[in-house]
């Protein structure tokens, strides 16, 4: 049975009367979750959920025992063995986690209670943490600290074959997909995929005996594929650029000075002639101002 306010005994009572300080963070932590009550209560359920008899059997972590132990073992960026030893050895975080003088479980017991809580009641753990945080004037909320979980996911170890083949094939596959929105201005590649995954599985799959005598060429081909791939996306990237299409060069052609002015002279012959047959053509018709 999961107890919600297990029984103090006396060695507790003993083990609490030694007045123990906790650092200010914990101590600010503690004081947060032990007057949470809904979170406490929300966690206890979680805890909870699967038995077939909750309210029968051993003893489990209590609700605030699980909150405390997964904040305490993110603080400290400890693994389940260490958060376990740490606990068991030390009077202060026995304190913290509410363990007093009570036997501390072995690690897995952590890992399965921290594995009942989803991720809704982390999210209000994470919550509670940084508001109470905020709230006492520890934190400011302005920096976001991240961190991990490991989960499984399909990757590869990142040798150096495997990401020349890597950039082979994401390139190859951006660019036709580029050629299918543009197909004017990404100009027609080769696809060397294929060629650059036999070179990969052949780096790969070597003997010892094969790697002194093959390694060094075939890392030599792949690493031309590779370049020659690169100077295709270049290409590519290069007329997709926005220059091409925006004129930013000035065009304008300065003509030599001798030039100019022999055109001015010539202009200005061609105006005093039109000026002196205009003045004829008014003698002519008599409009020269006379009567």
């Amino acid at each position: 049975m999961r107890a919600t306010d297990p029984q103090i005994t006396f060695a507790d009572l003993e083990f609490m009367s030694q007045g123990i300080q906790l650092d200010p963070v914990l101590e600010q932590i503690l004081r947060f979750v032990t007057q949470n009550a809904a979170l406490v209560e929300s966690v206890r359920k979680q805890l909870d959920r699967g038995l077939k008899k909750p309210k029968t059997g051993r003893s489990g972590l209590t609700a605030q025992q699980a909150i405390l132990s997964l904040i305490l073992m993110r603080i400290k960026n400890w693994d389940y063995r260490e958060l376990a030893e740490r606990i068991a050895d030390g009077y202060t975080l026995r304190r913290f986690t509410q363990f007093y003088s009570q036997r501390v479980p072995k690690h897995d017991a952590f890992n399965r209670a921290h594995n009942r809580m989803s991720a809704e009641t982390l999210k209000l753990v994470n919550e509670a943490v940084v508001q109470g945080t905020v709230s006492a004037g520890l934190e400011d909320g302005e920096a976001l600290r991240v961190d991990t979980t490991v989960t499984e996911t399909d990757i590869h170890w990142p040798t150096d074959a495997t990401l020349l083949w890597d950039t082979v094939r994401v390139l190859t596959r951006w660019m036709q997909r580029l050629r299918k929105i543009v197909p004017h201005e990404v100009p027609r590649f080769s696809n060397h995929t294929r060629v650059a995954r036999r070179r990969m599985l052949k780096l790969q799959r070597m003997t010892p005996t094969e790697r002194e005598r093959h390694q060094v060429s075939t890392y030599k081909q792949l690493l031309a594929i590779t370049e020659d791939v690169l100077d295709e996306a270049r290409a590519a990237d290069y007329n997709l650029s926005p220059s091409q299409f925006v004129e930013v060069n000035d065009r304008a052609v300065h003509r030599p000075m001798g030039e100019i002015l022999r055109d001015l002279n010539a202009a200005r012959q061609e105006r005093e002639r039109a000026d002196a047959e205009l003045a004829e053509v008014i003698g002519r018709l008599g409009l020269n101002g006379k009567g």
